[in-house]
């Protein structure tokens, strides 16, 4: 039996590096954002949803979904994200459900999903276990300020539109805490994996 493991954290908390890390272990990552993307592009149920909704005003000239556009739609206005999740998110759920079952037809034993908001999602059924990445809110803050140039006033709305990372704590079945070196934070990340059952080959 394979272990999908549910692989989180908060806005720039290090997720992506430690995602990266799993990748060059050999494992596969199922990445929930890229899984969006490719969802919406043309020619998709989604994407035929989505115009059918929204208009042909959400479009790109090239006819790709404008993603800022509907970003700035739904931003404010709770209705209109309601639908575009419920478009979105059922066809993310099942191009993620097909990888995994081709990862499982290739005899893996480890599977890791990568869903930023899995709890906020409410999607941590489709796991067996939770790995968090985590920094303190003084880290998290610092970074996205300097990662994005956003002010302290934007990172911190950023930040609040999401479940605090303490929270997400209490909730994960292993944490690793990114506040530290890369080193550290691989150093973490092969010992709860291979508490999990992974085996380093050759």
């Amino acid at each position: 039996m394979a272990m999908i493991i549910g692989l989180t954290g908060g806005i720039a908390s290090g997720k992506s590096t430690v995602s990266n890390m799993i990748k060059n272990l050999g494992i596969t990552v199922i990445d929930a954002d890229i899984e969006a993307r490719l969802a919406v592009e043309i020619g998709e149920e989604a994407y035929h949803k989505i115009v059918a909704h929204f208009g042909q005003s959400v479009l790109l000239e090239d006819g790709a979904i404008n993603r800022a556009k509907l970003g700035e739609i739904i931003f404010n206005n709770e209705q209109e994200r309601i639908v575009l999740n419920g478009i979105v998110h059922p066809a993310v759920r099942k191009r993620m459900a097909e990888k995994q079952e081709a990862a499982i037809g290739r005899g893996e034993s480890l599977i890791v999903m990568d869903i930023p908001l899995l709890f906020e999602s409410k999607l941590t059924n489709i796991v067996d276990r939770i790995l968090l990445v985590y920094v303190d809110q003084e880290i998290q803050l610092q970074r996205l300020m300097e990662r994005n140039q956003y002010t302290k006033e934007e990172a911190l709305t950023r930040m609040q539109s999401q479940m605090p990372l303490s929270e997400k704590k209490a909730l994960a079945d292993a944490v690793i805490d990114n506040n530290g070196s890369l080193e550290k934070t691989q150093w973490q990340l092969y010992n709860v994996l291979k508490e999990w059952g992974f085996k380093k080959e050759g």
